[in-house]
């Protein structure tokens, strides 16, 4: 082999290592439940010092989601909340999210305990061995 396929082959098994996955069906489905969370609900999202309203929310929400899907930096649930729904990315400001009836909180926790509602119940039912 010459030089210049060995390093063209060494330099695409490198890149290779580095490249991430796009999300399995299981997070875009996961994504997908908690943006729907958001917008299905009466809650109000806000966003760098303004309030609003969940259909606002969702579809900021997925712009964000949209880009992060461009530049491969989104694979998890977890790093949908991390990188798209917990803060601005202009300013760094934490989101946050007031639900009637609940004490208002970062969106960050919203999110999460979205998404462990979510799982629990999307997980395999366990039953006891007689």
């Amino acid at each position: 082999m010459n030089r210049h396929v060995m390093a063209a082959a060494a330099l695409a098994l490198a890149l290779a290592g580095t490249a991430q996955a796009a999300p399995s069906e299981t997070a875009r489905r996961e994504i997908a439940g908690l943006v729907g969370a958001l917008d299905g609900s009466s809650c109000r999202f806000q966003r760098n010092g303004s309030w609003h309203d969940a259909a606002e929310a969702r579809a900021h929400l997925q712009r964000k989601y949209d880009y992060l899907l461009k530049k491969d930096k989104v694979d998890t649930a977890e790093q949908f909340i991390e990188r798209a729904a917990s803060q601005s990315s202009m300013s760094g400001t934490p989101y946050r999210i007031a639900c009637p009836g609940q004490p208002e909180q970062t969106a960050a926790a919203w999110f999460g305990a979205r998404l462990k509602a979510l799982r629990q119940s999307t997980a395999p039912a366990t039953h006891p061995v007689r």
